[in-house]
């Protein structure tokens, strides 16, 4: 079990633990590092950090996880030590989850046209006071009994080619790497083995100014996760991890601190927010 995970959602988002319990769950595994990065919002940060006060072994690093758009394909940008308290990256972040509703409502129409009858309400009760994404829809299906995993649902409904697919207004990746310099982050390439050919994103986004890739991530096998140093190596990169966790416990993902992220990453994280007098907390 790591003892840094980078990479952890909340009910900010689509995660199903709140910010506070995020930290007490992270206290619980014997982490020391840890970064709550909510999809395209930071609005869990501050509530995280207030309950990290009860806890000084655990130290939280403000981030966030923008989404992107490539032709055919999805890329995601983390955010570490952004300026969570900018205004501009708030209004610029608050664009982007209106686009996530209008993209989630129009799926659950084509979905009512398949058949598959759930109701807005009930996705909206599933987000709470978080930002609407595909996992409260496949939340919703699978309580209706229409698949029998989350993982079903975006297979045969909601993945990226899937019939209820919706798309949405997104910013590029070298969009999202300069709204994270501009709020005084950290660029890190998130999850890469989603892209079809990550070195030469990887060229493209270090002259934009990446700092990093995750390459501690999820369920990387050995040979991936040595391929992705390689290339963190060769283009002078910090190499970051996490888990990805939603709270989806029982579902097949992997667990909080799960992902072997060695120290050194959020070591190096750290050493680069100082030399450039990036916000730590």
């Amino acid at each position: 079990m790591s003892k840094v995970d980078l990479h952890i959602h909340s009910t900010a988002s689509d995660g199903r633990l709140t910010p506070a319990e995020v930290v007490r769950k992270a206290v619980e595994k014997g982490l020391t590092f840890i970064a709550l990065a909510d999809h395209d919002t930071v609005d869990g940060i501050a509530p995280a950090m207030i309950a990290a006060k009860a806890y000084p072994r655990l130290k939280i690093i403000p981030s966030m996880e923008i989404s992107t758009d490539v032709p055919n394909s999805e890329v995601h940008m983390l955010g570490y030590f952004v300026d969570y308290d900018d205004r501009d990256l708030q209004v610029r972040l608050e664009k982007a989850r209106h686009s996530r509703q209008e993209r989630a409502q129009g799926m659950v129409t084509k979905l009512k046209k398949m058949g598959v009858h759930i109701e807005w309400k009930r996705v909206q009760e599933i987000a709470g006071n978080g930002s609407i994404a595909r996992p409260h829809i496949a939340q919703a299906m699978l309580e209706k009994g229409y698949v029998g995993s989350l993982k079903e649902a975006f297979i045969k409904y909601i993945g990226r080619n899937g019939p209820a697919y919706v798309e949405r207004d997104k910013m590029t990746p070298v969009e999202a790497v300069a709204l994270i310099l501009k709020s005084h982050g950290l660029p890190v390439l998130a999850h890469p083995l989603t892209m079809s050919d990550v070195e030469a994103s990887i060229i493209e986004l270090k002259s934009a100014g990446l700092v990093g890739i995750e390459a501690y991530y999820d369920s990387y096998t050995t040979e991936e996760v040595s391929m992705l140093v390689s290339l963190a190596t060769k283009y002078n990169l910090i190499t970051t991890g996490g888990s990805d966790y939603h709270g989806l416990e029982g579902l097949t993902e992997t667990m909080m601190g799960g992902a072997d992220v060695p120290l050194e990453s959020v070591e190096q994280l750290i050493a680069l927010a100082k030399q450039r007098k990036l916000r730590l907390g």
